[in-house]
C-alpha cells in the first residue's frame, strides 16, 4: 500500500510511520510527504529518508483551489492509496476529500469526541484535559471529513492522567503511546482489518 503523509511541523509521527514500514510492522511504503510549512522538520525527515517531499500551501500555489489541484496531481503521480494526517494543521479541500473519501485518516491526542474541533491541537488539548479534571485521555484515529475531528472514529486507546501532571508531562506520555498506536492501526488498515473506501 502507498501512503502519503501530510505534516505541518515536527514530524515525529511521520518518523514512527516510516520506521514501522522499514521494520515491516506496517505492510506499506511512505511514497511522499507533503507539508504546508517549508521549514517543517517533516520535510527534513523525508529528505533524510530519500522520500519525495513537497512544500505545498495555498499561499505558495495561489489559492485553495490551485492547492487542491496540485495536491491531487502529486497524490496521483505517486499512486497513493491512503493519506495520513500526522499533525497537519490545515483543512483539506472538498475535492481532495471527495477523491480520497474514507481513505484519509487523522490522529488526535485525546479521546474524541471530547476535546476536539477547531483550535483543539497540541498543548491546547492537554491543558483542556487537565482543566476538566479528566482521569484518562488517549489517542484517537479517525477518518477525515469536512469538519474538524468529526469523521468516523476507527480506533482509540486510553492513557492515564495523573494528579501531578502538567500539560507537558501529559503530552509526552500521550505522544509515546501515539507513536506505537499509529503503527498498530496503520498496520490494521493495510491488513484490511479496517476497511478503506
Amino acid at each position: 500500500m502507498n501512503i502519503a503523509v501530510f505534516a505541518s511541523h515536527g514530524g515525529s509521527d511521520l518518523q514512527a510511520i516510516i520506521d514501522g514500514c522499514k521494520s515491516n510492522k506496517i505492510n506499506a511504503n511512505v511514497v511522499c510527504v507533503i507539508s504546508n510549512n517549508g521549514d517543517s522538520m517533516a520535510l527534513q525527515r523525508a529528505e533524510k529518508e530519500s522520500i519525495p517531499s513537497y512544500h505545498l500551501s495555498a499561499k505558495k500555489c495561489g489559492d485553495e483551489e490551485l492547492l487542491a489541484t496540485e495536491l491531487l496531481k502529486v497524490l496521483s503521480n505517486h499512486s497513493v492509496d491512503m493519506i495520513f494526517l500526522a499533525g497537519y494543521m490545515r483543512m483539506l479541500h472538498v475535492s481532495v476529500l471527495k477523491e480520497y473519501n474514507n481513505r484519509i485518516f487523522n490522529i488526535h491526542p485525546a479521546l474524541l469526541p471530547k476535546f476536539g474541533g477547531k483550535g483543539m491541537f497540541g498543548m491546547n488539548v492537554h491543558n483542556a484535559v487537565i482543566a476538566a479534571g479528566e482521569k484518562e485521555t488517549g489517542v484517537t484515529i479517525h477518518r477525515v471529513s469536512a469538519e474538524y475531528d468529526s469523521g468516523e472514529i476507527v480506533a482509540q486507546t486510553s492513557v492515564p492522567v495523573e494528579e501531578s501532571d502538567t500539560a507537558e508531562i501529559l503530552a509526552a506520555r500521550v505522544l509515546e503511546r501515539e507513536h506505537t498506536f499509529l503503527v498498530e492501526v496503520i498496520s490494521d488498515i493495510c491488513e484490511n482489518k479496517i476497511k478503506l473506501g
